[in-house]
């Protein structure tokens, strides 16, 4: 087996409109021992004559035709098949610069070279914002510049703030033989189910050989503002499902750092806030979800973070049914005076303005009330 090959795991439903552009990305890359592994999840429209096409004029294109089984069940079924001895995965509406590969696997030479080879090799992404529309942009991703890690390889303690943010596993290659010796899969849920999540946690909790490096390859294309608003009417409490999952994984791998709980903790509210600006709090099954959650939540952690927004520890103390201490506004606002620095910074005054007017025009009903 070659050191350098890598299996790039292409999860595919139902994804014509960007095959294309998402395979061309692929069998260009600079790095050619590749073996792309194009698994179609009983699509109905024309993504499986699109991967033919290619596997026609690419050995290196491996096609597995399936019915749907959803996400995760399907990326296992690429890492079952898979030889190389690292692991991508690309989903179909994205696509990724060409250099992609080779980087990476440049810079995980280096530490292989040293004496301390990588388990993960981890970069941030752009955003595609309002992709497919003249309004379209290419942005840089929430934790861009913001990864520093006081030595590299790296525990995910050391950088803990890479479990706040969008899961971008697809932001990162993984040594197989690491998912392998962790029994490390997906959760096979129906559909896309989020299964990326759970996933994050398995693999970024699980070893002390990180490696990042702060360019980005991988373009997210994003969804558009109206499709999250539908999801929260249609799948309203699966980020808290998955959170929960996430804290399975947590406490199964007996983790206890600060650092990571609090930065779980930070996407729970991130996912509840969701939820409430659509659905909000009135209705009995979000109250419980939400009140289970937070009954996994350490108060103490809550209550002195200062990335929570005193609105959000008063909702916290209510539906655990706790006294809140007394809250001082002034670390949570300097905090988000940061944010919008960094935010100006990393994604110019057009989206920071667009961010900040969001913010706060949605703030009361993040926080329950209204």
């Amino acid at each position: 087996m070659s050191e350098s090959l890598v299996s790039v795991i292409v999860p595919i439903y139902n994804a014509s409109p960007y095959l294309e552009q998402c395979l061309d990305s692929i069998v260009g890359q600079t790095h050619k021992d590749l073996e792309i592994i194009l698994l179609n999840d009983g699509s109905t429209d024309n993504s499986l004559a699109a991967m033919q096409r290619y596997a026609a004029q690419d050995k290196r294109i491996k096609i597995i035709d399936k019915q749907n089984q959803g996400y995760g069940a399907t990326c296992n079924r690429g890492l079952a098949e898979a030889t190389g001895t690292w692991i991508s995965i690309v989903e179909p509406d994205d696509w990724i610069e060409l250099g992609m590969y080779a980087d990476m696997l440049a810079f995980a030479a280096k530490y292989a070279e040293e004496g301390t080879p990588l388990d993960i090799v981890k970069t941030p992404y752009w955003r595609i914002w309002m992709p497919d529309t003249k309004q379209q942009r290419k942005l840089n991703c929430s934790y861009k510049n913001r990864i520093h890690p006081s030595k590299q390889p790296f525990a995910i303690a050391d950088a803990a703030h890479l479990l706040c943010h969008h899961p971008s596993i697809w932001s990162a290659i993984y040594r197989k033989s690491f998912l392998d010796e962790h029994g490390i899969r997906f959760k096979e849920i129906p559909g896309a189910g989020w299964a990326d999540n759970p996933f994050l946690v398995e693999t970024l909790c699980q070893t002390d050989r990180i490696g990042y490096f702060d360019t980005a390859y991988y373009c997210y294309r994003e969804e558009t503002p109206e499709k999250p608003k539908s999801f929260a009417h249609t799948n309203t409490l699966l980020p808290l499902e998955r959170w929960n999952d996430m804290m399975d994984v947590i406490e199964r791998l007996g983790i206890t750092d600060e650092r990571i709980l609090r930065a779980h903790n930070s996407r729970g509210f991130t996912y509840l806030s969701g939820i409430i600006e659509e659905v909000d709090l009135t209705h009995d099954d979000i109250r419980e979800a939400a009140k289970h959650m937070f009954e996994r939540m350490d108060a103490n952690l809550v209550f002195s973070d200062n990335e929570v927004s005193p609105g959000m520890k008063r909702l916290y103390a209510d539906l655990r049914g706790i006294p809140c201490p007394k809250i001082n506004p002034l670390p949570h606002i300097k905090g988000l005076f940061n944010q919008g620095f960094y935010s100006l910074k990393n994604t110019g005054f057009k989206n920071t303005a667009f961010m900040v007017s969001s913010y706060f025009g949605k703030k009361a009903r993040r926080e329950g009330r209204a």
